[in-house]
């Protein structure tokens, strides 16, 4: 008779907290924080259509990691409990707190009762009047919910992301230092050789609560927007001009020894002493041909009245004294 398979509890639940966070661990970072407008939401997520943010009621924001097909669920059961209640009792009884308390029951239920728990974590976020009133929930794969003071890293590399958040975070914060603080955590994990990243607007998904608006606070920042408040990489300095090279000194000629003759005992012309120079040629000589046909030139070029007939010569008559014949 074969024993059947046995495994007690505590390993079960030990597995599946390791599967899920797993799981989670390959997602890309979400950082929600509070500032001094509102609740700020900040998410890498190259996808225009998939969204890791969103709205759930008129002062509740939801963020998430991990599996989107899981968490894209959790949202929407979200705002049909919101919109429920809004319904049946009124806008103002719809709060972050009893929404985090659905959420929780429905992930502990998961994660005991069936074999797979879900891969996400979530973060859901409620704007007060003041910066002093924000709420910020942050709920586990199992259902454990932890009121979190001012802002809420998630992600695989978290605990990273965490360390550049704390210490510079402030609830008096503008938007601008806000998200340049949540873009610069989220760059500093990533890189090559652990080298921090520069993250650009196409790489981000940003939203807020801004507790400015009138009825739904809920708004995306998305474009040129966005881009405006993103730090701008600093341009490379150009490289300083190449100092100019001192001129070359000319060299003083070497003294040439009497006689025409170079150090090392040979004469002018790379020849050893001793031996006769070659005479230099003489210059060309213009042929006699070619003098006279000079000659001949000049003499036509010459006016005819500028000469004079030669001695016994008579010059010949006009051509208006000739007589007719």
């Amino acid at each position: 008779m074969t024993m059947p398979f046995y495994a007690s509890a505590e390993q079960i639940m030990r597995d599946r907290s390791e599967y899920a966070r797993k799981g989670i661990a390959r997602g890309r970072g979400v950082v929600v924080l509070s500032y001094e407008g509102g609740i700020l939401f900040v998410a890498e997520n190259p996808s225009k259509s998939l969204h890791k943010v969103g709205e759930i009621y008129d002062r509740i924001g939801f963020a998430a990691v991990g599996r989107y097909s899981e968490y894209e669920n959790l949202r929407v059961a979200g705002v049909r409990i919101a919109d429920t209640r809004g319904y049946l009792y009124d806008r103002l009884d719809v709060t972050g707190r009893a929404l985090a308390n659905a959420y929780a029951q429905a992930l502990n239920a998961i994660f005991t009762e069936q074999q797979k728990p879900f891969e996400v974590e979530l973060c859901v976020a409620e704007v007060g009047e003041s910066a002093e009133d924000d709420q910020l929930y942050r709920l586990t794969f199992d259902g454990s919910v932890v009121d979190e003071p001012g802002y809420v890293v998630m992600g695989g590399q978290a605990d990273t992301i965490t360390s550049q958040v704390t210490g510079a975070h402030s609830r008096e914060a503008s938007l601008d230092d806000a998200l340049r603080l949540a873009v610069k955590a989220l760059g500093s994990v990533g890189g090559e050789n652990n080298r921090p990243r520069q993250l650009a607007a196409g790489q981000l998904e940003v939203a807020v609560l801004d507790r400015s608006r009138p009825t739904r606070k809920f708004k995306r920042i998305v474009g040129a927007a966005l881009a405006g408040l993103l730090p701008t990489a600093e341009a490379p300095k150009p490289a300083a001009p190449a100092a100019p090279s001192a001129p070359a000194e000319a060299k003083p000629a070497e003294a040439k020894p009497a006689g025409g003759k170079a150090a090392g005992g040979k004469a002018a012309g790379g020849k050893p002493a001793g031996q006769p120079a070659k005479a230099a040629p003489a210059p060309p000589t213009t042929p006699a041909s070619e003098a006279d046909i000079l000659a001949d030139v000049d003499a036509t070029l010459e006016e005819p009245g500028d000469t004079e007939p030669a001695a016994g010569e008579t010059s010949p008559p006009d051509r208006d004294d000739e007589s007719p014949s």
